[in-house]
């Protein structure tokens, strides 16, 4: 049989396909996701933060860690290992007089990593032993370090603990040259108390903990009370827990940049709700407490507006000028709104952190102008980020009302606006204290002790769970409104 067809050079032969070529080609992609439980998963982190919290509790409750060189309670060493651990602040026990010199080092260790984050911790050792991390290790390092970069993990950890040391020790010595030097914090103190004094409170400062271990009766009363009127000590310590509750990331974006329209959006929110609560904090007290003569009425003008600025700035930090159970009902009420709010994410803070009250803001405000989108800045948040921002907000005041209602539960004599304060300033870190916590029974400890867990890694732990659970549904339900309001 002879070809119809004789093809020549440039004709095109159109072919047609068989059946079983023109069949769909199926492929199956593996979807991978990082697993909520287990060793393995971003949870390390809590898991990280209580076994330290444990191995400080057993230190601290050793004979050599107090001056009596007895076995302490078991409750007051688990209170004051999770106040430390967390930055809280709040003491059962006086921590200079009760500790010695081995157990306020388990302290000021606690009280660094707490502040520090121990994944960042970790991540800086695989760093300077160069040892290779899976990428299962480095998401898990970036959850603990809020970045999304995950090939900068390393030089981030190591930024983050330079940053650390450097102005802890800064700090360290502007304190020393202050209460040594220039003018000594008490008569005849010694050159090593010196320099320990002013270490340890830099510690305590920049991890926003509020432990203290000047001697009441040679500085003129409990935490910085006797220091009130000493301007510079109060300036050198704000600074000190600002750049703290600010966090490197906010603070490597300002200093690179230095150009508003410049700074990342997160930057940007970080700094504006930090000065809005600055603004909120400062003029509450200042409204509250200029003239009531418990607090602040019989000080200087100077005086009042140093204390009304180191308020509002230590309200993440909790080391006492003045006693909390003199203050205005009004000041109070703010002023838990302010330890409920926390500073910034990836900080030495703990709360909801100002980032989430500012998407929410932003959000409601998006809501009252009939927008569909969340924009601020030039920029629109993404749905998903609106949402995990109100989860965490809506999640964290359940769970300081579940809280409160367990504390008067366990004791139901407790009076409720000290309780209520206690309680808050537990939940945000802060160590603020009206002077009930040496008078809570045990169950009402731990419920308090619960508190501040849940303050330190309620948030982070909701914001890890919340890792790689987003989805897109296959199937599109109809809609149906449903009355608010």
């Amino acid at each position: 049989m002879t070809n119809r067809f004789t093809l020549k050079p440039g004709d095109r032969v159109v072919r047609r396909p068989l059946r079983s070529e023109m069949a769909p080609v199926h492929a199956h992609i593996e979807h991978r996701s990082v697993s909520s439980r287990g060793p393995t998963s971003p949870m390390t982190l809590v898991y990280g933060f209580v076994v330290v919290a444990i191995v400080g509790a057993v230190l601290l409750e050793l004979p050599i860690s107090n001056v009596s060189h007895h076995f302490i309670s078991p409750i007051t060493a688990i209170f004051t290992s999770v106040s430390a651990i967390t930055g809280t602040g709040l003491v059962v026990v006086d921590t200079g007089e009760t500790f010695t010199g081995f157990g306020k080092l388990v302290i000021a260790a606690l009280i660094f990593i707490g502040g520090l984050g121990f994944m960042t911790g970790a991540a800086f050792l695989l760093l300077v032993t160069r040892r290779r991390s899976s990428l299962q290790g480095r998401l898990v390092m970036r959850a603990g370090l809020d970045d999304n970069r995950i090939g900068s993990i390393g030089n981030l950890a190591r930024n983050i603990v330079l940053m650390a040391v450097v102005v802890q020790l800064i700090g360290s010595v502007l304190l020393f040259a202050r209460w040594y030097i220039v003018d000594q914090l008490w008569t005849g103190i010694s050159l090593s108390e010196g320099v320990y004094q002013s270490l340890f409170t830099a510690i305590s400062a920049f991890n926003n903990a509020g432990f203290d271990v000047l001697p009441d009766d040679r500085v003129g009363g409990a935490s910085l009370m006797g220091l009130s009127s000493d301007i510079p000590t109060l300036l050198i310590i704000a600074m000190v827990i600002l750049v703290g509750a600010t966090g490197y990331t906010t603070v490597a974006n300002t200093v690179s940049v230095r150009r508003w329209r410049r700074l990342t959006l997160d930057t940007k929110l970080v700094l504006m709700g930090g000065f809005i609560m600055l603004l909120i904090g400062f003029g509450a007290f200042a409204a509250f407490e200029w003239s009531n003569p418990a607090t602040i009425g019989q000080d200087t003008v100077s005086s009042k507006l140093m204390q009304s600025a180191f308020h509002t700035v230590n309200r993440s930090a909790g080391f006492s000028t003045l006693n909390y159970s003199d203050l205005n009902p009004a000041d109070l009420t703010v002023t838990e709104g302010l330890m409920f709010v926390g500073g910034a994410p990836a900080s030495t803070t703990a709360g909801i952190k100002v980032s989430t009250v500012m998407v929410i803001l932003i959000a409601s405000i998006a809501v009252f102008r009939g927008s569909t989108k969340t924009t601020v800045f030039g920029r629109t948040i993404p749905v998903l980020n609106v949402r995990r921002a109100m989860v965490v907000g809506s999640t964290a005041a359940g769970a300081v009302v579940l809280l409160v209602i367990a504390l008067f539960a366990v004791q139901p004599t407790l009076d409720f606006r000290a309780g209520m304060f206690e309680l808050i300033s537990a939940f945000g870190n802060t160590g603020w204290s009206t002077g009930v916590t040496s008078q809570l029974s045990a169950a009402a400890l731990g419920v308090v002790t619960v508190a501040m867990v849940v303050g330190r890694f309620g948030p982070l732990t909701i914001a890890l769970l919340m890792i790689g659970k987003e989805h897109q549904g296959s199937i599109e339900l109809p809609q149906e409104r449903v009355r608010i309001g």
